[in-house]
């Protein structure tokens, strides 16, 4: 690899967009500029300028959505530029929250120091040797930090195993994983370059890598003997272009990426209820007839449940499937079952893939539209294989794609009583090294645009229906959900951690991926409940699964078995009765649920996180743990071991005097310490934190819970 080096740095200082450049030996720029007061921006340019010139994640400005066509990379709008303050040595600039020194003299490697000014402890430090690295053969670029054994690293997005991810080397790259391992799989379904690092003073701070290209995270596994402890990040032959945020705490440093991103939107609150999917009877060849009974058992055994989650069953002909289509022979009648999902309450969240077999109705028509991801040179498609079959990728970057799309999902899906769309398989794992996608009239190399398509896919479908509700004068909230895609997608949509196996490891080490995704920016989350991938839960499995996601902003019971085997709330006969109280719970703490969730669209806070995002400065709370916090204000110990009936529970450090109380019993605890505390089978502990005002719904008298019952009290400890 050959060092980025510098003659000298050339510092221009100004009231409002003070910055420094340096010239790099062979040609090429290093640019560094304050965004914020607690923000700054470091671009390093070849010679030949930036490989991807637009981005779609950047939207600092609230309400304002990035073009179709991306934002210019060199765009600073919506940044406030904060006034400077360099230093009388020239080697340093400053605002009252961050100070970067800038090393690197004439023929010496670029080295970038970043402090806080007011005690000069260190937030991040270059390495300093060779800080900066190009490939000229690959073009992969490389940024190396120093680092303190005692760093606490998180976020990446969907990531497996413990929360300090310290000494693993992680892959950022969209990829479809079934069954993917839950303490140690990498990568799985998102994109997702930033990393939240907690320095040994208690210092925090973000780094995110503004890319479409996958890289790699090495947190601690690489070693070299002359560059002392170090971390490195890796782009794919894209560009090294990155945000750096500081803070006190976690919640401003995530606050201020989730602000850069775009923010999150706000969904509907029938949403936030449980959800449920039979992903058997839609594939069934009666799927019509059965879901309809399905829906009369669930109103029959009163399992509250909110919405429904059609499988691509309903496109399917055999195992393959045909996105936009109905298998007339299994639903003769799609808006008869359509309606009465929504007479029993349910709305309804159906499948959607953005792949077309080269046998679909529409295949020819949209291949001569140039649709379709295309060999580079060649206009032709690229077929590969897909779902049983051989099928193109929509590309999402051109007019065409988006037309179709926007057109079929408001005929096919939305005309015919379905509520939402599931934007699935949306990875586009592309293996031809010559795709290209069409990007606006730029065209770009799939390596470099891969998570795009899962982004502008969601984005299709979300805007679809949007346009479709405000023709029919509909005002509630739309929204959207989506397996895989990069920063931008909370813009839209919900998502989860994709195909899990039934495991009790798998829910043990899912319960920190969806902490991780919080951390990364990822509000409105969850997982398939009771595993989508693999064997039948147990009934013990499958009501501690149920309780351990009852209080996730995401609920969804989601699987697909051998033999058409469906995860159900009243599977098992001998936990039925527990199952259903757990899933009323959620409905319970409903109120207190959908404030997490506005909170999360104003304020850009997780709505489920780590203890010690609550309590930075307790100790302990860094430690593993199966605990989290809901909100402010309740903490949510969920059991994950086979046939334990207690379980220890760190209760964190309050103001003195201050103590937790059990939300059942109302029992007190001392804060600050640990406690074993009663977990039989029906029971998934809660904690309230003393002044903590709980607002709490309750079902009108025989009618089971609902996602629009008023709150009926509010709980005060």
């Amino acid at each position: 690899m050959t060092p980025i080096s510098t003659p000298g740095w050339q510092i221009e200082p100004g009231a409002a967009d003070a910055d420094a450049r340096a010239a790099l030996a062979g040609g090429g720029q290093l640019k560094l500029v304050f965004l914020s007061p607690s923000m700054a921006r470091v671009t390093w340019l070849g010679a030949q300028g930036p490989k991807e010139p637009r981005t779609w994640a950047i939207a600092p400005t609230p309400g304002q959505d990035v073009p179709w066509t991306g934002r210019e990379r060199a765009s600073l709008d919506g940044f406030e530029r904060p006034p400077l303050r360099p230093a009388a040595s020239g080697d340093q600039l400053s605002t009252a929250r961050l100070a970067v020194r800038l090393l690197g003299g004439a023929g010496q490697a670029v080295r970038l120091e970043w402090s806080d000014p007011s005690s000069g402890q260190r937030y991040l430090v270059d390495r300093g040797t060779s800080a900066y690295l190009s490939e000229r053969r690959t073009g992969l670029v490389r940024h190396c930090v120093v680092r303190d054994p005692r760093d606490r690293y998180y976020g990446l997005g969907d990531k497996t195993g413990p929360l300090n991810l310290h000494g693993r080397r992680l892959r950022c790259m969209g990829q479809d994983s079934l069954g993917y391992d839950p303490r140690n799989g990498d990568p799985l379904y998102k994109h997702w370059p930033f990393l939240l690092t907690r320095t040994p003073d208690g210092l925090w701070t973000g780094i995110y890598y503004d890319t479409l290209s996958a890289g790699t995270f090495d947190l601690g596994c690489e070693h070299d003997n002359y560059h002392d402890f170090f971390r490195t990040t890796e782009i794919d032959d894209g560009d090294l272009d990155y945000y750096l945020m500081v803070g006190r705490t976690p919640a401003e440093v995530v606050a201020q990426f989730v602000q850069l991103v775009g923010g999150t939107h706000l969904p509907p609150r029938w949403s936030v209820g449980y959800a449920q999917t039979a992903m058997g009877l839609p594939d069934a060849a009666d799927a019509q007839v059965r879901l309809s009974g399905f829906i009369d058992e669930c109103v029959q055994r009163r399992v509250p449940i909110s919405s429904f989650h059609y499988g691509s069953g309903y496109s399917s002909r055999g195992k393959q499937r045909y996105v936009f289509t109905w298998n007339r022979s299994k639903f003769p009648d799609p808006e008869a079952v359509n309606a009465k999902f929504h007479a029993a309450g349910m709305n309804i969240v159906a499948n959607l893939k953005p792949c077309l077999l080269d046998d679909h109705p529409a295949y020819d028509t949209l291949a001569a539209a140039g649709a379709f991801l295309q060999h580079e040179g060649s206009g032709k498609p690229v077929l590969e294989p897909y779902w049983d079959g051989q099928g193109s990728h929509l590309d999402f970057t051109r007019e065409s794609a988006v037309h179709w799309w926007k057109t079929q999902f408001k005929a096919e899906i939305l005309d015919r009583g379905i509520d939402v769309g599931w934007n699935d398989n949306n990875e586009y794992a592309i293996q031809a090294e010559d795709a290209y996608t069409d990007g606006w009239g730029q065209p770009l190399p799939m390596h470099r645009s891969r998570p795009l398509h899962g982004l502008l896919m969601t984005r299709a479908t979300f805007e679809s229906r949007q346009e479709h509700a405000q023709a029919k004068g509909d005002k509630e909230p739309v929204y959207t959900v989506t397996r895989a895609g990069p920063p931008g997608l909370q813009r839209y949509a919900q998502t989860w951690s994709g195909d899990n196996t039934t495991s009790w490891e798998t829910l043990k080490w899912n319960i920190r991926t969806g902490l991780q995704m919080s951390l990364s920016g990822m509000f409105n989350i969850g997982h398939d409940v009771g595993g989508f991938y693999g064997p039948v839960p147990s009934p013990e499995l499958l009501l501690r699964w149920v309780q351990a996601c009852s209080l996730n902003p995401r609920m969804v019971m989601n699987s697909w078995k051998e033999g058409g085997v469906t995860n159900l709330p009243w599977m098992h006969a001998e936990v039925e009765d527990a199952i259903r109280e757990a899933i009323a719970l959620r409905y319970r703490l409903l109120p207190y649920l959908w404030q997490c969730f506005e909170r999360a669209t104003n304020e850009h806070v997780p709505i489920i996180r780590p203890t010690f995002f609550n309590f930075p400065d307790d100790e302990q709370c860094l430690e593993d743990s199966d605990d989290f916090m809901l909100g402010d204000w309740l903490l949510v110990a969920p059991v994950v071991t086979q046939g334990a009936r207690e379980r220890e529970v760190y209760l964190p450090a309050l103001a003195p005097g201050e103590r937790w109380f059990a939300l059942d019993t109302r029992q007190a605890y001392e804060a600050g310490r640990t406690h074993v505390v009663d977990a039989p089978l029906t029971r998934l502990p809660l904690f309230v934190r003393q002044g903590a005002a709980i607002a709490v719904a309750a079902p009108a008298a025989g009618q089971v819970p609902s996602h629009e019952d008023p709150v009926s009290e509010v709980l005060r400890f």
